[in-house]
This record gives structure tokens, C-alpha cells and sequence, in this order.
């Protein structure tokens, strides 16, 4: 089925402190993300690049990095999501995943505006549950989840009107979660799945089970794609490795398991780092996997050589 989808640069390098994100969004592009999806009979709008709204400066000596930086971004992500659900399939390009602070609280504003729930499909080493508070390393990319669920602790941040219910969210792919990470995601309702769940029971499985909740609730799903969900030795251009992800084939299986539920109604792609890629790797990987999730089907993908 064609969809409108709409290209939103995303350039936040706010949530850490190794720059390089902010050339994600072009990075897609190169990679033919555009093409891709319009070989695929979609309509594809390229919003451009946006930018924080309107924030202080930030101290260098701050607890939190960028913290005004960050809210700035999440206001003007927020107002897109708003903007773009009710038109077509907003694809965030980030960007670090502190960009979800803003597209996931957006696109839930739009579900409770139309009367729907929103279910969230996190798909990452990390499970980014920590809130300022808790962070020991003050990046707000550990934070999303923890703030569009409604925890504490986001002071100065906008009010996040319709927080998405814990047991609305599902995390595929975890393997490195630090202990308050972990108290905190054991005493929640999020379902979650490490690499030794996949290990022991294959990736089809929990999320077939995810995905028919959606559909039983007739929900709205929004797809967060980390870089590192992926292993390390596929997809490089990422600041936070951690050994033992994804295979490409299981990256595939799940965008391919998307496109098939249909329910998919909005995108992250964030955290690569093209300064870290090795010949535009991981950038073409991420849109292979995009570009599955939206109905390419395994004998179409192309060949490509980085010798």
C-alpha cells in the first residue's frame, strides 16, 4: 500500500557528549533513502533539516549535557509529529536518540487526539529508561523512554500530556543495561527482550506478540531503530558499541514482519554517526532495513561491494 512519507532531518548531537550525529540525516540521504522508498511506489516529502526551537545557552559546567539544547529539540520534534501524523508516515532521521524525546511524545499526542492508543517498538542495545537523576553520565539520549512513559525528574522539559503506558512498550535487542536501568525496568510494565531471549528463541516470536496487541487494540506503532541494535561488525557508525547484536538477517526479519502487520505509523532512525562509518556501511544498511519496512521484499535488495 503507497504511503506519504515524509523525510524530517533531525541533526540533534545534544543527547551525548561525542559529536558526529548531527550528519545522520544527510548521511540518509546520500544513501538514497528517498530513492529507495519512492522505488517503492511512495510518495516521498523531504521536509529539510530542523532545528531546536528558541533555548538558553547551556554551561559547560551543567550536571546534564545541552539540557536546554535538548528541550529546544524535543519542542520543535513534538511540533512536527503533530504536524505530519495526520498526512502520512513521518521517518525521523537523527540524530541521537534523544530526538525521541520530542517525535515519540508528538506522534502520542496525535493518537490521543484521534482516540487511539500508541504502542512503541524499541529496538536497541540500551533501554534509555534512565531519567536526568539517575543518568551517571548526564546524556539525554539514555532518557527517552523514561520521559514519553511519564517518569520524574524532567524538570524544564515540556509536560508530557499523553504518556505512553509501560505495558505499550516493547524493547527488542537489549545487552547492556546498568543496574538503576535495570531495578527501574523490573519494577515497570515494559515488555522487554535481550540478545539471550533471541539467542534461545529466535526474534520472530516476541514480536509477532507484540505486534498482535497492537492490532487487538487497534494502536497506532512508532518504530524506534537504534544503530546499535545491530552487532557492531555490520553497522560500525555508531558512539556506543556494544558486541553481540543483531545479525543483518535478523534486521531484516523484523522490518520485513513490520511491513506485513501494516501497523507501522511512524520512524526513528537515529544514532549514526557517519564520522565513525566505514564507506557509507552503515548508512546504506539503515536504509535497506527502512526501506524493508515499507515493503521491500527479500529478492529485491540490492548487491553492493565496499572493496
Amino acid at each position: 500500500m503507497s504511503k506519504t512519507c515524509f523525510l524530517i532531518g533531525a541533526p540533534v548531537d545534544s543527547g551525548k557528549r561525542r559529536s558526529g550525529c548531527l550528519m545522520g540525516p544527510d548521511a540518509y540521504r546520500t544513501a538514497g533513502l528517498a530513492e529507495a522508498l519512492t522505488g517503492l511506489g511512495h510518495q516521498v516529502r523531504d521536509l529539510g533539516n530542523l532545528a531546536p526551537a528558541p533555548h538558553p545557552a547551556d554551561t559547560p559546567e551543567a550536571t546534564v549535557f545541552a539540557r536546554n539544547q535538548s528541550i529546544g529539540w524535543t519542542q520543535s520534534l513534538a511540533k512536527v509529529a503533530r504536524e505530519t501524523m495526520p498526512q502520512g508516515l513521518p521517518v525521523f532521521l537523527g540524530g541521537d536518540h534523544s530526538l525521541s524525546l520530542g517525535s515519540v511524545t508528538g506522534v502520542a499526542d496525535y493518537a490521543a487526539s484521534v482516540g487511539r492508543p500508541l504502542f512503541v517498538l524499541w529496538l536497541d542495545a540500551h533501554t534509555d529508561f534512565h531519567t536526568p537523576q539517575t543518568s551517571d553520565s548526564g546524556n539525554l539520549h539514555g532518557t527517552p523512554v523514561g520521559y514519553f512513559t511519564g517518569r520524574d525528574g524532567f524538570e524544564g522539559f515540556p509536560k508530557v500530556t499523553n504518556p505512553v503506558p509501560e505495558e505499550n512498550v516493547c524493547m527488542i535487542g537489549l545487552r547492556s543495561v546498568d543496574t538503576p536501568e535495570r531495578l527501574a525496568l523490573e519494577a515497570s510494565a515494559i515488555h522487554r527482550h535481550d540478545m539471550r531471549d533471541i539467542d534461545e528463541s529466535g526474534i520472530a516470536g516476541p514480536l509477532a506478540r507484540f505486534l498482535d496487541r497492537v492490532s487487538n487494540a487497534n494502536g497506532l506503532l512508532h518504530v524506534s531503530l537504534d544503530v546499535d541494535f545491530l552487532d557492531p561488525s555490520v553497522a560500525p557508525a555508531v558512539g556506543t558499541t556494544v558486541p553481540g547484536g543483531a545479525t543483518v538477517r535478523e534486521g531484516h526479519l523484523v522490518c520485513e514482519m513490520l511491513h506485513d502487520s501494516g501497523l507501522m505509523t511512524s520512524l526513528d532512525l537515529v544514532e549514526l554517526n557517519p564520522f565513525l562509518d566505514e564507506r557509507g556501511r552503515t548508512a546504506h544498511l539503515m536504509v535497506d532495513l527502512c526501506a524493508s519496512a515499507l515493503g521491500r521484499r527479500v529478492f529485491d535488495r540490492p548487491t553492493r561491494s565496499y572493496s
